[in-house]
């Protein structure tokens, strides 16, 4: 074999072939697969900072949640304790309007027991009365009479 002019046409045609496409084939190629690479690194970290966020969005809504539940626990425990001290203050006024209902009812009896005396005192000296004249009616003996009369003296006081 030996190396001919159409040997020498095809090596020369094939570096042309090779520096055109190195020259202006090849570079925009190249900025393509560049441009491609770049978009997929981009989106990838994007994707990991969405992963982070996601994260830290989660931890924040955790210790948002927690946040609620004590301050709900918060809410509940002060509303407990002021219906605690409701029911202490209407046990507190419950009482005390028992004492003052009482101490009314022993003012009503004692007034019902000194009108009832009163009653009694009338009754008790009018009966005397109609005594003294059934004795004066019957007869006239001033020992009999001085001893009546000491003896309801006796009984009154």
């Amino acid at each position: 074999m030996s190396i001919n002019a159409t040997l020498i046409g095809q090596m020369i045609t094939f570096t042309l072939l090779v520096w055109f496409t190195m020259k202006y084939v090849w570079p925009p190629i190249i900025a393509a697969l560049e441009e491609r690479k770049t978009k997929i690194s981009e989106g990838l970290a994007a994707a990991e900072k969405g992963q982070e966020e996601i994260k830290l969005a989660e931890k924040k809504a955790k210790g948002l949640l927690k946040e609620a539940k004590e301050q709900s626990a918060e809410i509940v425990s002060v509303a407990q304790k002021r219906a605690n001290q409701l029911i202490e203050e209407s046990k507190d006024q419950a009482k005390k309007e028992g004492e003052r209902l009482l101490e009314a009812a022993k003012a009503q009896i004692e007034q019902e027991m000194l009108h009832a005396k009163e009653s009694l005192r009338k009754e008790v000296s009018s009966l005397a009365l109609r005594a003294a004249e059934q004795i004066l009616k019957e007869e006239i003996d001033k020992a009999k009479h001085q001893d009546i009369l000491t003896r309801a003296a006796d009984q009154l006081g």
